[in-house]
């Protein structure tokens, strides 16, 4: 399964393949019940759902609430902590937001970089990053989600374009 030399693709598509099966399997506890033989896998990892644009992106999974927002194209700025595999985003990438089986491409359109959550908040303004909630309720809830060592990591602020249909 892991021969790339059998893949019926490129090596972005196989990546992205195992991403995506990596990220299914540790997204459900069933799936550490059972045994998988390499031809299901295989056929799961062939059959499965594809974004309607075939645009290979990064996945990033966000909670409903934001990702509606995303999709509808009302919150244009991400917020993350500084974690390793974001340090080499940049203008021009995709991302591939995904909820459930739900997912929104995006082009990222810069990347800025802050100490903190409120530094960000004060420069972006914080309608760009959740228009439905104050200022006050933003930075509780991000808090929330990151705590205060992944804050100390730094956070990017990726600036992006209405979702790509």
């Amino acid at each position: 399964m892991l021969d790339i030399t059998t893949w019926p693709g490129d090596v972005g598509s196989f990546v992205d393949a195992m991403v995506w099966l990596v990220g299914r399997m540790l997204a459900d506890p069933k799936h550490f019940c059972r045994s998988y033989t390499t031809a299901e896998l295989d056929r799961i990892t062939t059959t499965r759902p594809r974004s309607s644009t075939g645009v290979r992106a990064r996945e990033m999974n966000l909670y409903r609430r934001y990702f509606d927002l995303v999709a509808a194209g009302r919150r244009t700025i991400e917020v993350r902590a500084q974690y390793p595999n974001l340090r080499s985003l940049k203008a021009g990438d995709r991302i591939r937001f995904v909820c459930g089986r739900d997912d929104a491409l995006t082009r990222v359109k810069r990347v800025s970089r802050y100490g903190d959550f409120e530094e960000l908040l004060d420069a972006e303004g914080p309608v760009n990053v959740n228009p439905d909630s104050p200022r006050e309720q933003q930075l509780a809830n991000i808090r929330r989600i990151h705590g205060p060592e992944k804050e100390a990591l730094g956070v990017p602020a990726e600036h992006r374009s209405e979702p790509v249909r």
